[in-house]
């Protein structure tokens, strides 16, 4: 049985950085929204005379938002079905509130629940400061926007309860707030790989 991992959270909280940790040692497909978005993203908020590199404004939301995901879940569905361990890598804010979404997406490929290991890692820091910290450390484009309105941004980092019907043994909330990378990888890899 094949394993679907997705790593969740804010922006800055780490969880690209360890799932790519996690892919690299268990030799598993990764898919990051952001990066296979962004070509089409770019173009899209080109041609609308907005930032390319706007990642977060209700304006990239509208345009590009949902086409990311599709992109995304179709590239890590094509290899769940090949019987691949896959790695999401996104915010999925609006998806992890809706119930019944994972077990949709899974029958688009003849897929369940029971037939496919789902697992959540969802990262979180203690605090708002840590996040601003560590966002502004990455010195990236793509954060531009979040910065420059923190006040409105800051609200996608409250940390989400997952809605999808898991057992509790498959979804582990990670704090990375500490400057040691290895105490939280050692809690994601017991949790995803037992």
């Amino acid at each position: 049985m094949s394993k679907l991992i997705f790593f969740l959270g804010g922006a800055g909280s780490g969880k690209t950085t360890h799932a790519k940790a996690l892919s690299r040692k268990h030799k598993a497909a990764f898919f990051d929204m952001d990066i296979l978005l962004r070509p089409a993203a770019e173009a899209i908020m080109t041609l609308q005379g907005l930032d390319p590199s706007d990642r977060d404004s209700p304006e990239y939301k509208r345009l590009c938002r949902d086409l990311g995901y599709r992109i995304t879940m179709d590239a890590a569905l094509d290899n769940v079905q090949l019987g691949i361990d896959t790695i999401v890598v996104g915010p999925f804010t609006k998806e992890i509130g809706t119930p019944d979404w994972i077990a949709q997406e899974l029958e688009r490929i003849g897929h369940t629940l029971d037939d496919t290991d789902v697992r959540v890692a969802y990262f979180y820091l203690e605090n708002e400061a840590l996040y601003h910290k560590r966002i502004t450390a990455r010195q990236s484009p793509l954060d531009e926007w979040k910065l420059a309105n923190w006040d409105a941004f800051r609200a996608s980092l409250v940390r989400k309860e997952i809605a999808w019907p898991l057992p509790a043994s498959s979804v582990v909330y990670i704090d990375n707030s500490s400057d040691d990378p290895a105490i939280a990888y050692a809690e994601l890899e017991r949790r995803m790989y037992e």
